[in-house]
């Protein structure tokens, strides 16, 4: 039976709970709850809710306030997502060393996302956030020391497990660690309600920060004042920041914390890969990690136990990272041989086309050379851009104009504006005509014509474009430097 929402935030929780069937040992029942089911992608739609609404109900958030918070991406992409439903504007702080995919997916979300510098490690994001909320009067989330992080955990993912596993018993449950939210909030109600649950935290074998022994510096309001002495680089993006949380040492010292497991990262790249590949299962590496620390678990278990893990979120958010660092995008060996053994649609080859019917060349008309010539020679708009909506020649144009400030008209030829009576075909007969160019799209500065992209690149990287848009009193940004082949898509650049 489907289900109707008021708005996208009834869809966050009851993330569905699967069997691993092909990686698990003989025997041991290996469960996964799957938090990428949540409509971000991960399971910090949860906290972002929490917290917004928890800073709602106590009035620390106003109307229309700035909401600001430091993260390594996730916790921004569900705050991006709620803050957009709900009105308010985010700013999130963010180290330069995250994966790509989340800083474009909170831009695309309407957020803004400051980068502070690797070196400066999650501590230095922080301090940012600190620093930009205090200047501005931004309300800071403080994910780490919130309390409202775990009481939503509490009230949601522990009560979801403990649903799912009404019928059988959990023997174990397994999760990582990053702002602790996760870990305090659901560790402390299978205490009291599933007390029979060992709770087992995995963490980078090279990076034990639990481990160690030693306690974190803190600040008087409970925020780490220095990185871990032990903090090492890792390869669990989301996982352990280079501090311990004010919340994840709640559940150290209330005793929540049952086992820990180091977990290389090796091993969680590996898992991730085979989550997909054999499972169907699709996730980040941290998920690979926690895995892997259930597998260790299940390997010494005895027949029937039952084992849940927390994969945290989804795959698509590290297409930049080690992840996926040996998935060509070019066909392989293998595929190539699959594409040489039927004889057509080849690069290697070219295709005879099918014999299809010969329609007549669209003519040019008055009303065409008309609206031509007076395009050209409109003086409010000396560059002009003769185009397709979705040409990727015209896309990477449009990008050059947008990074340089040139402003520009563009005749979408294939444009809905254009189409009755094929009168985007008649201007482009009209055009042609005059250019004695057949191709799209056709750039023109000062009604003199420039040519199609590659032209206007090589124009632009030469100088000559810029000398053209002076002599039409186009004003440009002058400090951009950048090589405009690049803005081409990954597929149309040279082998």
């Amino acid at each position: 039976m489907g289900t109707r929402f008021d708005n996208i935030l009834g869809t966050i929780g009851r993330t569905p709970v699967v069997r691993i069937n092909k990686l698990a040992p003989p025997g041991v029942n290996l469960f996964v709850k799957l938090e990428a089911f949540n409509p971000m992608g991960s399971v910090k739609d949860r906290l972002a809710l929490g917290v917004i609404e928890d800073a709602e109900r106590r009035g620390t958030l106003k109307p229309g306030q700035t909401v600001i918070e430091a993260t390594s991406g996730n916790t921004g992409i569900g705050l991006a997502m709620v803050c957009a439903q709900k009105g308010y504007p985010l700013v999130v702080t963010m180290a330069e060393n995250f994966s790509v995919e989340r800083r474009r997916m909170m831009r695309f979300l309407g957020a803004q996302v400051v980068l502070t510098p690797a070196a400066e490690k999650g501590s230095g994001m922080l301090a940012k956030a600190v620093e930009l909320a205090r200047e501005h009067g931004w309300f800071l989330c403080r994910q780490f020391e919130n309390e409202a992080n775990a009481d939503i955990h509490s009230r949601t993912t522990a009560v979801e497990i403990l649903e799912d596993f009404s019928d059988i018993q959990l023997d174990y449950w397994v999760t990582g660690f990053g702002t602790g939210g996760t870990l305090k909030g659901v560790a402390r109600v299978l205490r009291e309600k599933s007390p029979h649950t060992r709770i087992l935290v995995c963490e980078p074998d090279n990076s034990p920060l639990l481990g160690s022994g030693v306690n974190q510096a803190r600040a008087t309001d409970g925020a780490p004042s220095s990185s871990h002495p032990s903090f090492r680089p890792h390869l669990m993006q989301g996982w352990t920041p280079d501090f311990i949380s004010r919340l994840t040492e709640d559940a150290v010292t209330q005793g929540l914390i049952d086992q820990l497991l180091p977990i290389p990262g090796e091993e969680a790249l590996r898992l991730s890969r085979e989550l997909a590949s054999r499972e169907g299962i699709f996730c980040g590496i941290s998920a690979g990690a926690t895995l892997a620390g259930g597998l260790q678990i299940c390997q010494g278990s005895p027949a029937g136990t039952n084992v849940l893990c927390m994969l945290p979120d989804t795959g698509e958010r590290y297409l930049s990272t080690p992840l996926f660092a040996d998935i060509e995008t070019e066909m392989t060996a293998q595929e190539l041989d699959i594409s040489r053994s039927t004889p057509g649609y080849r690069f290697d080859r070219p295709s005879t086309p099918a014999p299809s019917a010969v329609s007549a060349p669209v003519a040019t008309t008055v009303d065409a050379e008309t609206f031509v010539a007076k395009v050209l020679s409109d003086p409010d708009k000396p560059v002009v851009m003769f185009a397709l909506e979705w040409c990727e020649f015209c896309w990477s144009l449009r990008k050059l104009f947008a990074k340089c400030g040139i402003d520009y008209r563009s005749v979408d030829l294939d444009s809905a504006q254009y189409q009755q009576d094929n009168r985007g075909g008649e201007i482009r007969a009209a055009l042609s005509a005059h250019t004695g160019c057949v191709t799209i799209p056709q750039i023109f500065v000062g009604g003199e014509f420039v040519g199609g992209c590659t032209e206007v690149f090589d124009e632009y990287r030469e100088g000559r474009l810029q000398q053209r848009l002076q002599q039409a009193a186009v004003p440009y940004d002058q400090g951009v430097e950048l090589d405009p082949y690049s803005l081409l898509p990954s597929w149309l650049h040279p082998r």
